[in-house]
């Protein structure tokens, strides 16, 4: 089998697969069963299923047709203008050929009853005239009838004597039974116009062969004039005359729209030998719809020479029918340069989501008109621009964040990664950033053989990368300190100067360097202690850092505040203060991150909580202790994000 035709039979659903089906055993069953059921039965399932088929590719194609804007609209115009105005246009044109044909018959049997009642009238005068006085008005009257109606034959019959004219009629009375009548009469198988009347005792009957003469007369220039008898296969009525047709010529039109107009209608005729008995025979016209304004105003009355009412009348149908061509016209082309507006627009707004689909937002779209489109228009392009400066924004902001993930690592990495060696005092600490990075710092490390412990706590101002940055300077300047200060007691005790540590100076000289280095609203609380691992003295300086909180036996103290802040004032003083660190003492170092978040009321949450937490959990292990005092806080926030850096320092004497 060809792959086309693979490719199509895949494409093919279930039911236009059976109509193929269907369709070929219909064909076979033809030859096969000529005229039988089963043949009958196929050959109907098979148009079925065509219908459906059909119903169903013509959806499908018109979906395909309107998936574009465009030929949605013109299918819209379509239905909305075009099919409209054909079904207006059907409906005159329908309206004039039916209104016209309907005159023309109107015209013609009008002129007929006009011609019989004609006939009528003299019938009846004869018939109540007195006998004696009849033959006398009869040679008065009968004369004028007969040029006027070629063929015309009369007798009159009363009791007495039958009289008729001209002398050489052979006409008949008709039989008894026929009343005061006018009309068109069958006899002997051809047509006639007749009158009869009757007064009793006298009939007058006046018959007319209705020949093509006739007809032709009756209106001239209408058109051809046909008579048939009613029924299907009926002869054409014969005329009483030896030409050979009964119509008349069909006059030439008067412009392109003049077309001819066939129509038909029915006729009484009267049966001659039935009396008061009628058939209907059928009047076939053909006519212009010229000839039938030319019939009604008449060519008398002309307005110039050669122009008529019916060719005034005519004129004017004709421009009022151009001036709605126009009207038609000027609404296409603006009704088209609307769709172009409108398919334009959107068209182009579809190629700018195409290129935002492929990343391209410096795609601008040319902005044409002062409307709601054009308006649409801007506001695409001021969206791809915004959209272009959020991807700007995103990838800087991806780029801040990678040089904050890095940061991150390199704080990380200037925290201490282990504790520092001690036999009597136990440390821990931890660091929670509300961002990234943290401007708080905490740090220890041991001096001179593990004999002196140093460790620290500060709180920078400020958060983010410029906090953690003079987090760094001030981790770097103390740990250049007290190595520099290391190697000079190492010094002294082999010999040298003698050196003595000291915190206030230690301190003293971080505030100089911060001060002379950082700018001026760069500072930071301190709280720095060297711990002597054999007496247990701590010796701390405390720059404008909150209080750490000391936990002996189940009571809280504060410790000393020894200066103000580092790194805003060249001249601030520290000053050291010692304390004795007893068996089972707890040290609890902390920065503002800790006591100062609030909750939904605006209360912080304080150092007397943060005490009463401490206190109860005094006796568990220092990791416990920091993660109890981390809950409490998140609890009392009730938020998961920290509203500042929370940083504990534990140092338990055991």
């Amino acid at each position: 089998m060809p792959a086309r035709l693979k490719a199509l039979l895949r494409k093919l659903g279930k039911i236009e697969k059976t109509f193929l089906a269907v369709l070929i055993l219909a064909v076979v069953g033809n030859y096969a069963f000529p005229a039988g059921d089963f043949e009958l039965l196929l050959s109907f399932t098979a148009f079925v299923l065509f219908t459906i088929v059909a119903f169903k590719w013509l959806v499908v194609g018109m979906k395909r047709v309107i998936w574009r804007l465009r030929y949605r609209l013109l299918v819209a115009y379509v239905f909305i203008a075009v099919v409209p105005i054909l079904l207006i246009g059907a409906l005159v044109w329908l309206g004039a050929y039916v209104l016209t044909g309907q005159v023309a018959a109107y015209l013609v049997l009008t002129e007929l009853e006009r011609q019989t009642a004609d006939l009528l009238m003299p019938a009846r005068g004869l018939a109540w005239t007195e006998a004696a006085a009849r033959p006398q008005y009869a040679q008065w009257v009968a004369p004028a009838f007969w040029h006027r109606f070629a063929g015309m034959e009369m007798v009159a019959k009363d009791p007495r004597s039958v009289w008729r004219y001209p002398d050489n009629s052979t006409l008949e009375p008709p039989p008894p039974g026929w009343g005061d009548v006018s009309g068109l009469l069958r006899k002997d198988g051809n047509l006639y116009l007749w009158a009869h009347a009757a007064n009793g005792a006298a009939d007058v009957t006046m018959i007319v062969p209705l020949t093509s003469r006739l007809i032709s007369e009756l209106l001239p220039g209408l058109g051809d004039l046909s008579f048939r008898r009613h029924g299907a296969g009926a002869p054409a009525e014969k005329l009483n005359s030896d030409e050979a047709s009964q119509r008349t010529r069909v006059p030439p039109p008067e412009h392109y729209f003049d077309r001819q107009v066939f129509y038909a209608t029915v006729v009484p005729v009267a049966l001659w030998d039935s009396p008061g008995k009628f058939d209907n025979d059928a009047l076939f016209l053909v006519t212009r719809p010229s000839a039938v304004l030319r019939t009604i105003f008449g060519q008398k009355l002309q307005w110039q020479p050669g122009e008529t009412m019916g060719s005034f009348a005519a004129l004017i149908f004709l421009a009022v029918g151009a001036v709605f061509l126009i009207v038609e016209l000027v609404s296409v082309v603006i009704g088209v340069r609307l769709t172009r507006s409108i398919t334009r627009a959107v068209h182009n707004l579809y190629l700018g989501t195409q290129h935002v689909r492929e990343g391209d937002f410096a795609h601008r779209i040319d902005v044409q008109g002062n409307d709601q489109l054009a308006e649409l228009t801007q506001s695409f392009n001021r969206m791809t621009e915004n959209l272009q400066q959020l991807v700007e924004v995103a990838k800087e902001k991806e780029r801040l964040q990678s040089e904050i993930e890095i940061a991150r690592e390199v704080q990380n990495q200037l925290f201490p990664k282990s504790k520092p060696v001690s036999k009597t005092l136990e440390l821990a600490a931890t660091c929670l950033p509300a961002r990234l990075v943290s401007g708080d710092y905490y740090d220890y490390l041991n001096l001179e053989d593990s004999q002196q412990l140093a460790f620290a706590i500060g709180d920078v101002a400020g958060k983010g990368i410029s906090a953690a940055l003079l987090m760094a300077t001030v981790q770097s300047t103390m740990r250049t300190q007290l190595l520099a200060g290391r190697e000079m007691a190492a010094e002294a005790a082999n010999g040298g100067p003698a050196y003595q540590l000291s915190t206030a100076a230690l301190v003293s000289r971080l505030n100089q360097q911060l001060y002379a280095f950082t700018s001026p609203e760069k500072f930071a609380t301190f709280w720095f202690a060297l711990y002597d691992d054999v007496s247990g003295l701590m010796t701390y300086t405390n720059a404008g850092h909150l209080p750490p909180l000391l936990v002996r036996n189940g009571t809280t103290t504060r410790l000393e505040v020894t200066g103000t802040v580092v790194g805003a004032f060249s001249f601030s003083q520290y000053g050291e203060t010692s304390v004795v660190l007893e068996k089972g003492d707890l040290l609890v170092c902390f920065t503002d991150g800790v006591t100062e978040p609030e909750n939904e009321f605006g209360e912080m949450f304080g150092e007397d909580r943060l005490a009463d937490v401490v206190v109860k959990h005094a006796h568990s292990p220092s990791d416990e202790i920091i993660g109890a005092v981390m809950e409490s806080v998140r609890h009392w926030t009730g938020s998961p994000e920290l509203q500042d850096d929370m940083t504990l320092l534990l140092a338990r004497r055991i």
